[in-house]
Order: structure tokens, then C-alpha cells, then sequence
């Protein structure tokens, strides 16, 4: 994970006004950083058009279409600090955005990883709540 994950793909403190703008805002930064061509951008609130990523525990996870693994350059991961949360349904309240790209079936791999750290509320709000990229990555260090 943490060839992954590094300080680059982490957004401390994030402001979003929407769960649009909370999608866009992930995909930028897996475009940003060279996992994903542009158009998985739209790729992924096509998916979130079929099946809300919302996880529960506070968690989005914003990932592309089937379709959209042509535009896959690699796997990657970006955390989205949002403590003033976003609405992504009604009382489905997101804190903290985690976007994935995977290539090939890397990706299932990346999800059980997210899984295992997000399924306590006590890991997502320790992230959410972290002051520094260094703390948020320490959360996925030691996951196997």
C-alpha cells in the first residue's frame, strides 16, 4: 500500500459544496498525480449515477465504470480529508473520500486494504481528523 499511497495523494482539509464536487475533486487528483486518463473523471459519476460508492463509517470511495479501465494508467489511491462533510444521500453524510483506480484486478486488492482500515469508525474518524498527511498514511502501513 504504501507505493501507493504516498503524501502527494492526500488533500488535508478539503471544502466540497456537493457530492459532484466531492467526485470531481478525487478524479482530479488521480488524474493529477498519473494514475487515470481525464475522462475516467466522468467515468466515475457515471458509476455513482448506478450504485452510490458511499461505504458507510462516513466513507466515499469514488472509483470508475467497468468500461473506464481503459483509461487506467496505473493503480493508484487519493484520500480527500472533507471534516465538514458532503451529502452523497440523504443522511449519508461523506468525511472522507478515498479514490481508486486499479489496473487489471488490482483494484480488489486496494478495496480490501480500504475495507480492513475503514470498517472502524474509530480508523476513518482518526483520519478525518488527522493533522498531517504522515498520520493518515500510518493508518495504512501495516494493513496486509
Amino acid at each position: 500500500m504504501s507505493t501507493i499511497l504516498n503524501d502527494q495523494n492526500i488533500v488535508l482539509k478539503a471544502e466540497v459544496n456537493n457530492k459532484e464536487e466531492a467526485i470531481r475533486l478525487t478524479g482530479k487528483l488521480l488524474v493529477e498525480n498519473g494514475y487515470v486518463e481525464p475522462d475516467y473523471v466522468e467515468k466515475m459519476l457515471e458509476r455513482e449515477e448506478l450504485t452510490s460508492t458511499y461505504m458507510g463509517n462516513f466513507v466515499a470511495i469514488p472509483h470508475g465504470t467497468e468500461d473506464a479501465k481503459k483509461s487506467v494508467k496505473e493503480s493508484g489511491i487519493v484520500i480527500i480529508q472533507v471534516p465538514g462533510g458532503v451529502e452523497f444521500a440523504p443522511g449519508s453524510e461523506v468525511k472522507l473520500l478515498i479514490g481508486i483506480a486499479g489496473k487489471g484486478d488490482e483494484h480488489l486488492e486496494l478495496l480490501s486494504k480500504i475495507a480492513i482500515v475503514c470498517s472502524a469508525e474509530e480508523n476513518v474518524m482518526g483520519i478525518v481528523n488527522a493533522s498531517s498527511k504522515e498520520e493518515i498514511m500510518a493508518f495504512f502501513e501495516d494493513v496486509e
